[in-house]
């Protein structure tokens, strides 16, 4: 991956020629968000590309996130923003719906979370991958704003090592998740697949598995390290507990949707997505209910033999390929990569916080099995999560 984008930014011209620019329409779904909502547009309107709509759906704010959006359009003059609003919670993927029905115009579409805030050559790069006419749905380089607290540590780094993964998948064609920040689609191929989904916890997995599910190698899901975006970590246990409950749900329930993609052999998927990614995803919530019992196993041989070396090994592995992912990280300085680097060794122990939370997760999705598998109706009204000030 790295390799094929070195390549590419070393033939393309230093000047540009003019080329013709397709018009872009930002959604930016909104609910109790005035903490962050200011900070989103700002990073909106600063973009180097310049042919946007924006629109943001507010969804029966309680807070004064509309009144925000109204004096920041007016204090800018700004035409180019368009405010709606719903007068009932109805959930991010009735907004996003609300505002592509509506409102949206651009041939693309990029969805933002009033949380985040997109680099100024995010919008120019993600139109970029679209000459590739293969090319429907673009996933950006989504970082966490780091927080000085364990927490903030164990989410930016995590997201810094998942995000890594994505340029394999990539490379291998078998990516399936868009994630909500900065996502970039086809508006053609948005309303031939009838737009979000409704019935589940993770809208975006959902109309990933959706665009995968119409055939894959035709309609290709991919990676964008160069689209950089930047998200609030959750403040406290409680919190990350919630939103991963959610994500696993709405995981499990979008893989339950699309279980025809499990070893299918039709052409039109590629043989990584149906016989390695998706048998994959099933296996790893099934390796992290066994996880306890493994580890606690090996733990047990170790002592009952004197010997960890086996802990030692990985441990060390671990700390190694966290090494490896700051220090080749391509936005990321050099005294910032040094910061970094000293927070390495207690990683390997804080990772494992993240395995409780997410065994809890798995556990209730696993007592509840109707929710999992769509046989109740599951609320898709949203509860904003708790945010650092300023």
């Amino acid at each position: 991956y790295d390799i094929r984008h070195y390549l590419r930014d070393l033939h393309l011209p230093k000047t540009r020629p003019h080329r013709r620019r397709p018009l872009v329409s930002v959604l930016i779904p909104a609910h109790n968000e005035e903490m962050g909502i200011v900070k989103t547009l700002e990073s909106v309107r600063k973009s180097s590309y310049r042919k946007l709509q924006i629109i943001v759906i507010d969804d029966a704010s309680t807070d004064n996130t509309k009144k925000l959006v109204r004096q920041y359009v007016k204090e800018h003059s700004s035409r180019d923003i368009n405010l709606m609003w719903l007068r009932t919670n109805k959930g991010k993927a009735d907004a996003l719906n609300h505002g592509l029905r509506r409102k949206a115009k651009g041939e693309f579409v990029m969805t933002i979370d009033a949380d985040s805030t997109i680099h100024k050559n995010a919008i120019k790069n993600a139109v970029w991958y679209f000459k590739n006419p293969k090319i429907m749905a673009v996933a950006a380089n989504v970082r966490v704003d780091y927080k000085k607290s364990l927490l903030g540590l164990l989410q930016m780094f995590e997201h810094m090592i998942g995000y890594q993964s994505k340029k394999f998948y990539t490379v291998a064609n078998c990516e399936y998740i868009i994630g909500g920040v900065a996502s970039t689609y086809r508006m053609s191929l948005l309303r031939k697949l009838h737009w979000f989904d409704t019935d589940t916890q993770t809208e975006d997995i959902g109309l990933s598995l959706k665009i995968a599910s119409s055939g894959n190698r035709e309609n290709r899901l991919v990676y964008a390290s160069d689209v950089v975006a930047m998200t609030s970590g959750v403040l406290n246990a409680k919190s990350l507990f919630r939103q991963r409950y959610r994500w696993k749900l709405g995981m499990l329930q979008n893989l339950f949707k699309n279980k025809k993609l499990l070893v299918n052999r039709d052409r039109k998927y590629s043989f990584t997505l149906t016989h390695y990614r998706i048998p994959m995803a099933f296996l790893g919530e099934i390796m992290l209910i066994l996880e306890p019992v493994m580890i606690g196993y090996v733990l047990y041989l170790s002592i009952q033999y004197n010997e960890l070396g086996f802990f030692a090994g990985a441990y060390l592995t671990i700390v190694l390929y966290l090494l490896f992912t700051v220090w080749q990280d391509e936005h990321l300085g050099f005294v910032k990569r040094a910061t970094f680097s000293v927070y390495l060794p207690i990683m390997y122990f804080v990772f494992y916080l993240m395995n409780i939370i997410q065994l809890f997760a798995i556990i209730k999705c696993i007592v509840q099995p109707d929710k999992v598998l769509l046989k109740s109706q599951v609320s898709s009204t949203w509860t904003s999560p708790e945010r650092a000030k300023g």
